[in-house]
């Protein structure tokens, strides 16, 4: 049963090969991790549409650095002011995306 397993997840891993997702195991059942590419940028290029909306939604935060992938999503991190730091994710038309 382990080689049926193994041999399932080789087959899957070389179809995923062209892709942006790698597969994991977790429990014993596969699970697909989609791996992002985000490019760091400068501040000034993050569209007014996300500052706005982080400024809106999250007025005591400050932007500290800002990354952008091919999908035009933009990954944001925040510092509060207790100097805590997370992570935001938007569109490039300020909508705030779950990851």
């Amino acid at each position: 049963m382990k080689k049926l397993v193994l041999a399932t997840a080789f087959v899957l891993g070389g179809l995923s090969l062209g892709t942006a997702s790698t597969p994991f195991f977790h429990d014993g059942i596969m699970e697909e991790v989609l791996l992002q590419d985000y490019t760091e940028i400068a501040a000034s290029e993050v569209p007014e549409a996300i500052t706005t909306a982080l400024e809106e939604a999250y007025p005591d935060v400050t932007l500290v650095k800002a990354y952008k992938n091919g999908e035009e999503q933009y990954k944001l991190e925040v510092s509060s002011e207790d100097g805590s730091t997370t992570e935001l994710y938007a569109d490039a038309e300020g909508n705030w995306i779950e990851m």
